[in-house]
């Protein structure tokens, strides 16, 4: 028999139902129609990986700062070239 494959989303909406507490872990399972140990596991990475979501951003966060630079460093290498042409061609 296969094994049922489910969408992260699916996941992370039973993993945030047991975090609540709002409910037993067998009233969750029995609600999503999955066994109760699924849910605790799912429960448990979501919990050792929470930090992870604001990584993410860090790095994205370094990632367009990097861009920013680089573009920055062209726009003054250009200027510098513009600014010597325009010495060398007698506009300036």
């Amino acid at each position: 028999m296969a094994r049922k494959k489910y969408s992260s989303e699916f996941k992370t909406k039973v993993a945030l139902a047991a975090i609540k507490g709002e409910e037993t872990t067998n009233q969750i399972a029995s609600r999503f129609g999955i066994h109760p140990g699924q849910v605790r596991q799912w429960k448990k990475k979501m919990l050792e990986n929470a930090s992870l979501v604001f990584e993410k951003d860090r790095k994205k966060e370094k990632a367009q700062q990097k861009l920013l630079d680089k573009l920055y460093r062209e726009i003054g290498q250009l200027k510098v070239e513009r600014d010597f042409l325009a010495r060398k061609s007698g506009l300036k």
